[in-house]
């Protein structure tokens, strides 16, 4: 069913609102409304509307004495918490575009993320100054001795910009996304399309100041725009999830209930693990809103709260259709109708549309469309086409879709090899690019399998230069130098020679014969390792496992892995990091992590009498 919610559900093809010019204007007509009511709360602070105004205007100030003016580029690089939100508010507020960096990825990767934008300036967190390669500099943090409790501490400092680029006025937000060609591309979002998509939200979900909403998405997913400004143009609270809940779907359901929230966004995995739980029916939750994944079953009824799949793209301002999961008729979850101020179609090859019911490339169009990709005007053109008709510029997903008689859209598959993993958009050739950086490797090509109950992982194949065989470790830690965790593969497969198609080019699907059938795998025998079975067998819900069973081919997402690692600390008393679990993602790899940070620490030697209290026999 359309959202019930107040959309109405426009018809394709009509024109949508107009939108407002600028994202600070709505946030400044709400601190004008209450300065004293609530904006944002976390683990590090809370904030009025009041203090966040306050905060925000004084961050632009010293973005202003910098240089920084309309259209330029900053770069923000700040860890989840209300400073984050200052920081990007303060940028909107100095009339800049903000470009989303996580603190999360690595050095490299945030490096080249810098250098490619060419940002005037860049807003960071404490201590980020080494990782982002800006030499050491004092924070100039937005507030003053006498300003008004919150986060400061956010650092400043100019950077040689790229004096040839023009400014880029009536941008919103720069979001990088994984590239085919070995480097993320950054998408250029207009403040119109996000002004779009604020209004929809308010109007779609009823969105007031009661409302308390949350803020889960890693600062640079582009989820987090969505999170954010409708919030803080209505003049409702924001409140940061604490990290160690984005694991945790049974205590995060609590402290959903424990904070009252009536409207959250989680992605899909995380989604289904929680409105999967028991829910009391005084529940403050309305709405759970998701995307970023196929959602693979619908909500169980009887649920205190409505659950709205959502579909969108970086490159059409987050959302582009919406619908109230589990309502529609058919086999698959629906992805719903467009948004206000969204246009679709459903293609064919040649980009002619496909009657109801006959499966097509879905094109978006309307206002929400982004600019294109930051210094990239060939990839542009490529993905950005032209036609008449009521949106005359459209982007071309990529994604297969058939539209169900009453408009309805179903997603069924890629048309390419990209792929999302845990909500992440991941190039395959991404990864095989940069892991042919390593001076082993002549030859790579990566690509995703299907590890079970709807996950993908990924396998590399890979051509050794020479007699070498680097182990899959020393793979991993190269590929964790510049890229993100669920980027790394499962599994590395070493061939001599890649298998061709008649027409000479790499034929995948031989490729994937190297992987099935593998039989067997040699059982634990020492109590770490059979310890470390239990728990990986326990999270993938399966009645063993074996030595050298992958976690991740076996379905192990990056949720599964990060409650794996909850168990690890319980039993064991250590903490290892999901990078670790993904560079190590075997039984015997997972409890050589272990032994080897038990020798690291003083408080547990490596003993016997090192080993946690467990009854072996359960785990027999």
């Amino acid at each position: 069913m359309r959202l019930g919610i107040q959309t109405g559900g426009r018809q394709l093809g009509e024109p949508g609102p107009v939108a407002e010019p600028l994202v600070r204007a709505l946030v400044a007509a709400a601190v004008a409304g209450d300065p004293t009511a609530l904006a944002v709360a976390g683990p590090h602070g809370r904030l009025s509307y009041a203090d966040l105004h306050h905060q925000a205007t004084g961050l632009a100030g010293g973005l202003s004495a910098l240089g920084v003016s309309e259209g330029s580029l900053v770069a923000l690089c700040v860890e989840r918490s209300a400073a984050l939100v200052v920081g990007a508010l303060g940028i909107l507020e100095a009339g800049g575009a903000y470009v989303a960096l996580d603190p999360a990825y690595p050095d490299e990767r945030l490096r080249e993320m810098l250098a490619d934008c060419g940002a005037l300036a860049v807003v960071f967190g404490s201590g980020l100054e080494p990782r982002l390669g800006i030499g050491p500099t004092g924070p100039t943090g937005p507030t003053g001795p006498t300003g008004p409790p919150g986060p400061t501490g956010l650092g400043l400092a100019r950077l040689p910009a790229r004096l040839a680029d023009p400014p880029a006025p009536g941008l919103a937000y720069v979001v990088y996304t994984s590239g085919s060609t070995g480097l993320p591309k950054g998408v250029l979002v207009e403040q119109a399309g996000l002004v779009n998509l604020i209004g929809w939200h308010r109007r779609a979900f009823s969105l007031t100041a009661a409302d308390r909403c949350t803020q889960v998405a890693a600062p640079g997913f582009d989820a987090l725009a969505w999170e954010i400004w409708p919030c803080l143009a209505a003049g409702a609270s924001l409140h940061i999830a604490p990290n160690e809940l984005k694991t945790d779907p049974i205590r995060l359901r609590d402290w959903l209930i424990g904070e009252r929230i009536t409207v959250t966004f989680l992605p899909t995995p995380l989604a289904e693990a929680v409105f999967g739980l028991e829910w009391p029916s005084s529940t403050s939750l309305r709405l759970l809103l998701t995307g970023g994944d196929r959602l693979h079953r619908p909500p169980p009824p009887g649920l205190p709260f409505t659950v709205v799949n959502n579909y969108g793209v970086s490159e059409a301002t987050v959302v582009s259709t919406s619908g109230v999961a589990g309502a529609s008729t058919g086999g698959a979850v629906s992805i719903g109708w467009p948004i206000d101020g969204v246009q679709v179609r459903v293609v064919d090859d040649e980009l002619r549309p496909v009657p109801d019911g006959v499966p097509g490339e879905l094109l978006v169009g309307g206002v929400s469309l982004a600019r294109g990709y930051l210094g990239r005007p060939e990839l542009t053109a490529q993905r950005f086409v032209r036609d008449p008709g009521p949106a005359d510029r459209w982007y071309r997903t990529g994604d297969l879709v058939c539209r169900r008689s009453g408009g309805e859209l179903e997603y069924l598959d890629r048309l390419d090899d990209q792929v999302q993993i845990l909500g992440n958009r991941v190039e395959p050739g991404e990864v095989a690019v940069t892991l042919e950086r390593h001076p082993e490797v002549a030859q790579s090509v990566v690509i995703s399998v299907d590890s079970g109950g709807g996950e993908r992982a990924l396998v590399a194949y890979v051509r050794p230069r020479g007699a070498a065989r680097p182990d899959d470790a020393e793979l991993r830690s190269h590929l964790a130098r510049w890229l993100p965790a669920p980027m790394l593969p499962a599994r590395f497969v070493w061939l001599e020679q890649f298998p061709l198609t008649i027409n000479g080019k790499v034929d995948r699907n031989e490729l994937q014969v190297a992987i099935r059938g593998t039989g067997p795998t040699k059982a634990p025998v020492d109590e770490y390792e059979l310890i470390v079975a239990a728990m990986v067998a326990e999270v993938l819900g399966r009645p063993a496992v074996g030595l050298a069973d992958n976690l991740i081919l076996l379905g192990g997402h990056s949720l599964l892995a990060a409650q794996l690692t909850v168990r690890i600390a319980d039993q064991f008393g250590v903490e290892l990091s999901l990078r670790s679990v993904f560079e190590h993602p075997t039984v015997a790899g997972i409890a050589v992590e272990i032994r080897r940070v038990q020798a690291a620490s003083a408080e547990m030697p490596v003993s016997r009498a090192g080993l946690p209290p467990t009854d072996l026999a359960a785990v027999h």
